[in-house]
Parts: structure tokens; C-alpha cells; sequence
């Protein structure tokens, strides 16, 4: 190797540390993000954390690459980032949502994707956050999408949160096993097609 092939490849040493580094800089800011959720509302937190796992799962089944596949985890953890801009009788509440208060909850989308939006590395998570209650046949929110117009991402997050959901006890429902909530979501699928 001639002096020159040494200070390329010291060069791209450095960046590829650089960019590393950077990487683990968002993660620990979106698990920030994540924390002061988790202040507010100790299931969303720890909801989120599930979520990104499934997501990190997914993503790896599917052979994504290293890039998508860390986006989706990320997002995964800020899905209900926007919930912060819920009032607390809506989101703390143990009963069921009255329609105002389900209206409420339905901005929380739309905040995370506000708040998110113009930091240049979660540009593309933004999205995802944004459109991660939207359905295939079209009657999700916000933006009423359907099929391929929903981001893959969103749709990533949109079985791990249902998954998470309907596995985990709720103050107004108990959890179903894995095999029910396997079931649900084949059955929510068969309805979307």
C-alpha cells in the first residue's frame, strides 16, 4: 500500500467513526425523547420500547438493510412521541374515550410527525410517525391513505403497535395470548385486502 491508498483508507476510517457516531447520537436523542414520554405516561414508554423491538424483528425478517432497518426501529420508539400534546384527562384516562376525546388522541400523528419533521435525521421517521394509523382499505388517520400510498415504515409499526396492544393488560380489557393476537391481525388483514 503506497502513502496515498493509507490516507484514503485512514480517511474513510474516519468517517465511517464519524457516521457511527452520529448514528448512536440519534438513537440516544430519540431514547430521550422516548424517556419524557415514559415521565408522563409510564405504559407509552414502555409500549414504545416494545414496538421498536417488533419493528427491529421485522425488518430483520424481511432482509432489510442496515439504514431502513434502524429508521424503523427509531420510529418504532417515537410512534406516540406526539401524545405529549394529548391533555392528560384524555391520555391518562381509564375509561372509555368519549368521540371528543378519541378526537384528541387522533392528533397524537400528527403532533409527533410536527415535532419531528425539520431534524434532518428523522425526516423519514417523521413520516412513518405520521402515518402509522392509517389502513389499507383507506378509514385510518390523518390523511385517510390507502394501500401503497401508506409509507412501508408506518405499516411496520402499525402491526407491532396492534400486536403490543392487544398483548398487553389495559386498565379496560385484559391481554390476549400471542396466538389470538396473531389471529386478530390475519383476520384484520383478510378484511383489508
Amino acid at each position: 500500500m503506497n502513502r496515498t491508498q493509507g490516507i484514503a483508507a485512514n480517511d474513510a476510517f474516519r468517517i465511517a467513526d464519524l457516521e457511527e457516531s452520529q448514528r448512536e447520537q440519534v438513537l440516544s436523542m430519540a431514547c430521550t425523547l422516548v424517556s419524557l414520554v415514559d415521565l408522563r405516561d409510564s405504559y407509552t414508554g414502555g409500549h414504545s420500547n416494545r414496538v421498536a423491538e417488533y419493528n427491529r424483528g421485522i425488518a430483520v425478517t424481511l432482509g432489510l438493510n442496515y439504514s431502513d432497518t434502524n429508521n424503523i426501529v427509531i420510529a418504532g420508539l417515537l410512534h406516540d412521541i406526539g401524545k405529549i400534546g394529548v391533555p392528560d384527562h384524555v391520555l391518562l384516562k381509564e375509561g372509555r374515550l368519549t368521540e371528543e376525546e378519541f378526537e384528541l388522541i387522533k392528533k397524537h400523528p400528527e403532533f409527533g410527525w410536527m415535532a419531528l419533521k425539520n431534524v434532518k435525521e428523522f425526516e423519514e421517521v417523521s413520516l412513518m410517525l405520521l402515518h402509522h394509523h392509517e389502513r389499507v382499505d383507506g378509514r385510518g388517520y390523518p390523511g385517510k391513505l390507502k394501500g401503497a400510498q401508506i409509507p412501508f415504515g408506518s405499516k411496520i409499526i402499525a402491526v407491532s403497535d396492534t400486536f403490543d396492544a392487544l398483548t398487553t393488560n389495559r386498565p379496560y380489557r385484559t391481554a390476549r395470548s400471542w396466538e389470538q393476537a396473531f389471529e386478530e391481525l390475519h383476520r384484520c388483514k383478510s378484511m383489508g385486502q
